[in-house]
Order: structure tokens, then C-alpha cells, then sequence
């Protein structure tokens, strides 16, 4: 089921004056990645090459899924549209050369014209340069053609949330006016069309995010953050210390965190709680069902996952047993009951350790 919420606008936390009150999901939530995962062109692994990701296929797909939320990237292109697209630049193929062009820069009729066709047609394939510059041809087992902020609002099954990221390129330095202007076009979109849905925001940009918090007051924004994963000329990037001051200063309700600055710093997360904000965690470990375990015992509100289906169900469900009144105390801590069997998993303190130990190695990794 997905999450349950009385209205699609969350308390604010935030009054005029930057109070700012303690922001808590209702339950530990799962959030697909991009609909229903991130597509990885270059993996062996055929399950990243599934589905078209950031498409309205992908989100249905993963919202008949135990899901809460799916996440995808916006972007507003050159006549004010708001787009879902994750990359900065466009590629395709041209007369056997390879072409790229900014998202931002494109108008709709010549963004929707890459890829597949409602019509069955391909004539511009779509291609991806991943981070070590190299180009793959986007092929995926079932694709699906690009979409609108407003295609999503209106054609994705109403039991799943969105997380609306803020997508913004890391390269170039934007004014206050120009950001704002972005963001008022999205909005223009969510005010109309958000209905009863549950949505939140992020973005990896300080600004955008403080500044879509002061423009509204209905939608919790989260900062997102690597944590220091990887390093920006912009500090406040950099580590989960600096995103708890951004959301301080800013009203935001809460951090998503790239699972490694977690795991590698754990204190940070009573930081986080004593800072009253909400945590949840996005990277390609939250695909190891043990991980995302472990998270939930440290007190990670939620998860951005890749592997919809496997991680999904196998935390459906999750409740908590604490120790009842008059118990004789054998080092066990709770009983975690996942899925529909519910499987009684006892954890102790030996296994909470053994679980930090095998998270260790996988950083390593």
C-alpha cells in the first residue's frame, strides 16, 4: 500500500518566522528511484536496463509496487515547460556523429521528438554519455516516450507520491531571478494539478531549495546532499553538518543523503533528529536489503531504491515488537516482521554489529 496521508500537503513545519517543528513521515517509506530505478546502460545487470526510467511507464510500473513515492528529475526548458529528464544534455545520432544539446535550451515539440514516438517512430535515438565519457545508445527492454511535469500529475496512478527534484546543472552559477522564475513555473504546474497527491521537493541546490521554501509553504522541501562523497566549490555541499545548516537557516524539513555519508559518519543522524528534520537516503547500496535493515535500526526515515520490487517487498510491512513489561532481557533489542509472512527477525546487539561491519565492507568496495 502506499502511503496514507489525510491531504497531498504535508504540515509545512515552517511558520513566517522560520520556526521551524519537527517534520516525521508517517511510516519508513520506500521511494522508487526515477519510477521504477535509475537506468545504467553500461551495467551487465539487465534489471538496470528494464524499463525506461523518468517515464510515465516506469512510474506506473513501480507504483503497483509497496511503494510511497516515486522520485524523478524536472528541469524547465526554454518555453517554460517543466520537463522530467535526469541529464543535462541530450544526445543522439546524427549521419553516424553524435550530438548533443542542452535540455534547457530545447522547446517542447523538439524535447518530445527524441526517443520512442507515440506512433511507434524513432527517428532521433536517444543516446547517454556516463560520468567517464563514454556514450551508450539508450536502449532498454521497454522504453517509453518522454514526458511532461504535467503528463505525470495526470497520467500516473494516484497511489504514489512525488519526490520532485529541483535539477539544475552543477556548472553553471544561476541568479536568484532566474531560479525563481524556474521554480514559479513549476509550481504554476503543482498548484493546478497536485490535487490530493503527496509531494515533496529536493534539490542538490542550496538556493533552489531555500528558495522554493519561502515561495511556498504547502510542500516539505529536502536538501540533497552526497555528504562529502564527493567535493563542490560550494562547501555547503559537502558534508551532512552543512546540509543541517542549510535546512536550519532555510525552514527546509528534512535531508536526502547519499547512503555512504551515513554509514560512514552514523552520528550525523542524531544531528539530524536533535535538529528536528526528517532523513532519507538515496545510492546504489540501498539496493542491498541489508542496508537499508541497518538504516532502519539507526532511525533513516526512508529509502530511494533502484530495485522497486525486490527491496520493496522485502520490507513490506515493516513494524516494530520492543521488549514487553516483565520480559527477562536477553540482549534482544526488537523484533524486526517484514513481509507477508512476517517473519520474526530478532536483533541484537551482535547483529546490529555484524550488519555495521558488513556495510563497512561494502563502502570499501
Amino acid at each position: 500500500m502506499a502511503l496514507s496521508v489525510p491531504s497531498a500537503k504535508f504540515s509545512s513545519g515552517v511558520e513566517d518566522d522560520k520556526k521551524q517543528d519537527a517534520f516525521g513521515f508517517p511510516k519508513f517509506v520506500v521511494m522508487g528511484h526515477r519510477g521504477f530505478g535509475m537506468n545504467m546502460l553500461q551495467s551487465p545487470d539487465e534489471k538496470m536496463k528494464s524499463i525506461k526510467e523518468n517515464s510515465i511507464l516506469s512510474f506506473n510500473v513501480a507504483a503497483d509496487f509497496p511503494i510511497d513515492f516515486v522520485e524523478f528529475d524536472v528541469q524547465v526548458i526554454r518555453d517554460g515547460c517543466p520537463v522530467i529528464f535526469h541529464d543535462i544534455f541530450m544526445f543522439t545520432q546524427e549521419q553516424g556523429v553524435i550530438t548533443e544539446k542542452r535540455v534547457t535550451e530545447m522547446a517542447l515539440q523538439e524535447f518530445i521528438s527524441y526517443g520512442p514516438q507515440k506512433d511507434g517512430a524513432n527517428v532521433k535515438p536517444m543516446f547517454r554519455k556516463t560520468k567517464d565519457g563514454r556514450i551508450f545508445e539508450w536502449k532498454v527492454v521497454k522504453d517509453d516516450p518522454l514526458c511532461t511535469l504535467q503528463d505525470a500529475f495526470v497520467k500516473v496512478k494516484r497511489s504514489v507520491g512525488f519526490n520532485v527534484e529541483l535539477k539544475f546543472d552543477d556548472n553553471i552559477v544561476y541568479g536568484e531571478e532566474e531560479l525563481r522564475q524556474t521554480l514559479d513555473n513549476i509550481l504554476k504546474v503543482v498548484d493546478e494539478y497536485a490535487e490530493n497527491r503527496p509531494i515533496m521537493f529536493s534539490s542538490f541546490h542550496p538556493d533552489a531549495a531555500r528558495l522554493i521554501r519561502n515561495m511556498q509553504m504547502s510542500y516539505p522541501v529536502f536538501f540533497l546532499t552526497n555528504g562529502g562523497c564527493e567535493i563542490y566549490e560550494d562547501v555547503r555541499r559537502n558534508s551532512l553538518d552543512e546540509a543541517i545548516k542549510i535546512c536550519k537557516e532555510g525552514g527546509l524539513q528534512g535531508i536526502v543523503s547519499e547512503v555512504k555519508a551515513i554509514l560512514r559518519t552514523p552520528n550525523a543522524i542524531q544531528r539530524v533528529k536533535d535538529s528536528k528534520l526528517s532523513l532519507i537516503s538515496y545510492g546504489q547500496l540501498n539496493n542491498v536489503v541489508e542496508v537499508i535493515y541497518l538504516q532502519y535500526l539507526m532511525g533513516v526515515e526512508g529509502v530511494i531504491v533502484d530495485m522497486v520490487m525486490e527491496i520493496s517487498e522485502a520490507i513490506a510491512s515493516i513494524s516494530v515488537k520492543n521488549k514487553a513489561d516483565g520480559e527477562e532481557d536477553n540482549g534482544r533489542k526488537s523484533m524486526i516482521m517484514l513481509g507477508e509472512e512476517r517473519t520474526k527477525v530478532k536483533i541484537s546487539k551482535d547483529a546490529i554489529t555484524f550488519l555495521t561491519k558488513f556495510a563497512s565492507k561494502l563502502l570499501q568496495q
